[in-house]
């Protein structure tokens, strides 16, 4: 216990530490973040309303304005929609489906890639030659218009009930083959560099095999850029989760996501319910510059160069 408390105030010391302590906007947008995860994780807790319960929509409440308009409800702090759902309890719940579908797709992609570019530069050859001609190919295709295709096949192959089932197992997949690349050519240019160094060659002599040195050695060392490259991605994975469900794509309508709200809100935009499309947007749009911010400042701070 002794040991791992010197080991965080050590942390707490670090140049890292004191570069975070002085950049306000790093802090500022570090709060938002920890916040906006804190809500879309307790969505259950914070919700005023279940917006998944059918009998608990009264068309009565429908279409009215956030409680500082003339109108609102103070019990509908955001106002609600057409159907009388409640666009805060709305909000939480599709902020929680955006983060859920956004960590996982990060994840993925980034074992995926970590994996490949590993293998690809440690062995180099054929193997590095297949491996990056594939993120080269990969590369070539705009993000969306291939979360589109793969999405389209699936919406083709599956029934529709199954679909809706599967929707999120597919965005993920969707987003996982657009972004494991990054990941594969920064850590293959890492482990180029790694395996000329003396602990790799040692542990050739000591007889070590290429799984032990690859993934023991190896891969300790090139994880900092894989860490910014991880954050970065989060606010593209979200955004792209957000415009394939804007363009029906993407989550059902009964498991709602921020885009999958924008796109509803954005229907009835003209007829005066701006709060129903507002909301969900300024929400993804925090959301998003939040995590770029605090990617950047992370960036820059395990950046040697700029010490």
């Amino acid at each position: 216990m002794k040991k791992i408390w010197q080991q965080l105030l050590a942390a707490c010391d670090s140049d890292i530490a004191y570069n975070f302590r002085t950049s306000r906007l790093t802090m500022f947008a570090t709060a938002v973040l920890a916040l906006l995860l804190f809500a879309g994780i307790g969505a259950s807790l914070l919700a005023h309303y279940d917006p998944f319960d059918m009998a608990a929509f009264d068309l009565m409440d429908s279409e009215l304005p956030p409680f500082w308009v003339e109108g609102g409800e103070g019990r509908f702090w955001l106002g609600t929609d057409i159907q009388g759902r409640d666009v805060y309890s709305l909000i939480l719940h599709g902020l929680q489906v955006s983060l859920i579908v956004g960590f996982i797709s990060v994840l993925c992609a980034m074992v995926l890639g970590v994996t490949l570019g590993v293998v690809s530069g440690y062995f180099g050859g054929m193997i590095d030659a297949l491996i990056m001609r594939l993120a080269d190919a990969m590369l070539s295709f705009p993000t969306i218009m291939f979360a589109l295709l793969v999405s389209g096949a699936a919406r083709g192959l599956l029934p529709q009930e199954m679909h809706d089932q599967m929707a999120v197992y597919i965005i993920v997949i969707s987003i996982t083959l657009t972004g494991w690349m990054q990941y594969a050519r920064t850590v293959r240019g890492c482990t180029l560099l790694e395996g000329n160094k003396e602990y790799v060659q040692a542990a050739k002599v000591m007889g070590s095999n290429n799984m032990r040195i690859m993934f023991q050695h190896i891969l300790p060392n090139v994880l900092s850029p894989v860490m910014v490259l991880a954050t970065l991605h989060l606010a593209l994975a979200v955004l792209t989760e957000a415009t394939l469900s804007f363009l029906g794509v993407g989550m059902p309508p009964h498991q709602p996501s921020l885009g999958t709200l924008i796109n509803e809100g954005n229907r009835y935009l003209f007829s005066g319910q701006w709060w129903v499309v507002l909301f969900p947007s300024l929400v993804l749009v925090v959301l998003a510059l939040s995590v770029n911010l605090v990617g950047d400042w992370l960036r820059d701070a395990l950046n040697p160069k700029l010490r």
